[in-house]
């Protein structure tokens, strides 16, 4: 997932820069910095996030395939339940006990079916809360460098 260690390299390098920058002649609070490399190390975290974004539109995408998926699969041991009971039923000496192991297949069918459909949220709910949680984190980082940034401008 995210590059945290490398985030954090790049940020304070950003920082250092500034913060170490030659003071620039008659303009107070104003340093000079290597252009070429503030621009290197701010390419880099562009990379970082866009990945990170990456990640997070196919956690996305995943989501909904696996939601997909599990409600197929739901379907399906419905209908295979289902069929049990009608063949179970058309049997006339043992009516009633298919009448109720049908019941109890088709139950169980629903109960994995819930159970599945849980599950499958549950992951994904996790998957999009860790990357709304990096990405979050990668956005207050960024915006307080910007912020040291710009207040060692007006410094």
């Amino acid at each position: 997932m995210i590059e945290k260690g490398r985030t954090d390299q790049i940020i304070e390098q950003l920082i250092d820069s500034v913060e170490n920058g030659q003071n620039v002649p008659f303009a107070p609070g104003k340093v000079s910095v290597n252009k070429e490399e503030t621009i290197r190390l701010l390419r880099e975290l562009e990379n970082i996030v866009q990945g990170e974004l990456k990640i997070y539109r196919e956690v996305n995408d995943r989501k909904g395939k696996i939601l997909t998926e599990a409600k197929k699969e739901a379907e399906e041991i419905i209908r295979a339940g289902e069929e049990k009971k009608k063949q179970l039923v058309a049997e006339d000496e043992i009516t009633k006990q298919a009448q109720a192991q049908a019941a109890d297949i088709l139950s169980d069918a629903k109960k994995k079916s819930s159970e599945m459909k849980k599950a499958a949220n549950g992951y994904v709910t996790d998957l999009m809360k860790r990357a709304d949680e990096t990405l979050t984190d990668l956005t207050n980082e960024i915006r307080k460098t910007r912020q040291d940034i710009q207040a060692q401008k007006k410094d």
